[in-house]
């Protein structure tokens, strides 16, 4: 039989999945939009890749920012404040007609709102409620949840661009996100008391602003903010060209949102796989193999033939540890400093990661627009992606010990 705990655990853990669904949904299917709206607005490739490359910096600037909000007000505000901006800047989006306006509301609005919406928020306010141990796991279940709202929003939101053109598709987003705010009503209450399972003798003492300088001169923490920084480029980077990508090869762009939706679907298994792994071995390894892993992965799809086969394939081979980064990460500045802060201090690495996006995102511009491929980038992403995986392995991660 359950107990209220287990059931508010629970309560939490799908409310947070269902919005990060919904605004990574969103996010990670941006980069169908690029061609529509280059044909529409004749911004050209890098002017839209640049306003994407903010998008990207300012969802990962707004999550600490969010995140020491919610760490002393509580997410559920936060959530509200979050869904209305991100479902402004899309509505506003249709009515760009410049570079500087097509950043404003997809570089800034819409990327500020989903922010709020995102990990270091939803995380911090589950982790929160439960035990050490219990933590990889939710970690791992509401990272799904990101997961399955790729799968969905992508094959989506392609069939509207196709069927209705991009400026309807736009606004279904836009719409959609407001389905946020009755499910942000659950996280309700969501900062610790005297009574929450999360034990408060692992609780850091002093301040925030104390905490995060403690936290800015711990070696193991600045090693989880190089490794995060190579994922937000990479990930940055496909979600932004991969259309472009399967445009070069040939391929009609319901390649592209298959590849997308498949990298979400994968992605729900890996970040499961990768929570429930963070219960029983050490998670700075589980991070070491990951990225090793997409080194390997981007140098197989090079030296492949170019056949929609090959992209499915390539979609769900990285689509298992695509966000599978998330819990082990956020599992790890929770083993090192508690959860009082976790919000705060896991925004921080959010911010880092990116960084690496804005670059992955905006120098994916300049190659296709200076070489006409993306080659230079691939060979880039493997060597970050090698060096992701060493720069992991000097952490100091103590063993878990399991509860009896």
């Amino acid at each position: 039989m359950q107990t209220k705990s287990t059931r508010s655990a629970w309560t939490l853990m799908i409310s947070s999945a269902a919005i990060l669904a919904i605004t990574m949904g969103v996010r990670q299917s941006t980069g169908l939009f690029v061609s529509p709206i280059n044909a529409s607005t004749g911004l050209g490739i890098v002017s839209i890749s640049f306003a994407l490359a903010v998008g990207q910096f300012v969802w990962g600037l707004a999550q600490p920012i969010f995140g020491a909000i919610a760490d002393k007000k509580g997410s559920y505000g936060v959530l509200i404040v979050g869904a209305f901006i991100l479902a402004g800047g899309l509505a506003l989006t249709p009515f760009v007609n410049s570079e500087w306006s097509l950043i404003l509301t997809m570089g800034i609005l819409s990327a500020a709102g989903a922010g709020a919406g995102s990990f270091s928020i939803l995380i911090g306010a589950t982790s929160r409620q439960l035990p050490l141990e219990k933590r990889a796991f939710a970690g791992g279940f509401i990272n799904a949840g990101g997961s399955f709202g790729q799968f969905i929003f992508a094959p989506l939101l392609q069939g509207i661009i196709s069927g209705f053109g991009w400026v309807a598709a736009m606004l279904t987003m836009a719409v959609t996100t407001l389905l946020t705010i009755p499910i942000a009503s659950l996280l309700r209450g969501d900062l610790p008391t005297d009574k929450s399972v999360a034990s408060t003798s692992e609780q850091p003492t002093g301040g925030l602003v104390q905490q995060v300088r403690q936290a800015m001169k711990n070696p193991s923490y600045l090693c989880l903010h190089a490794g995060f920084f190579t994922c937000g480029f990479h990930i940055a980077f496909l979600v932004t060209h991969l259309p472009g990508e399967v445009a070069l090869c040939g391929h009609s762009a319901s390649v592209s949102a298959a590849s997308l939706a498949i990298i979400g679907l994968f992605n729900i298994a890996g970040s499961l796989f990768a929570g429930s792994l963070g219960s029983r071995y050490r998670m700075k390894y589980i991070l070491a193999v990951m990225y090793g892993s997409r080194a390997v992965m981007i140098g197989l799809y090079l030296i492949a033939p170019k056949t929609p086969l090959t992209f499915y394939i390539f979609a769900a081979s990285l689509g298992f540890t695509w966000l599978a980064t998330v819990p082990p990460t956020a599992g790890l500045v929770g083993k090192l400093f508690g959860t009082k802060y976790l919000a705060t201090l896991f925004g921080l690495t959010l911010l880092t990661h990116q960084i690496g996006g804005f670059l992955g995102a905006w120098l994916g511009g300049i190659a296709m627009a200076h070489d006409g491929n993306y080659l230079w980038m691939w060979y880039a992403d493997i060597i970050l992606a090698s060096a992701a995986a060493l720069v992991n392995l000097p952490i100091r991660e103590e063993k878990l010990i399991q509860s009896a």
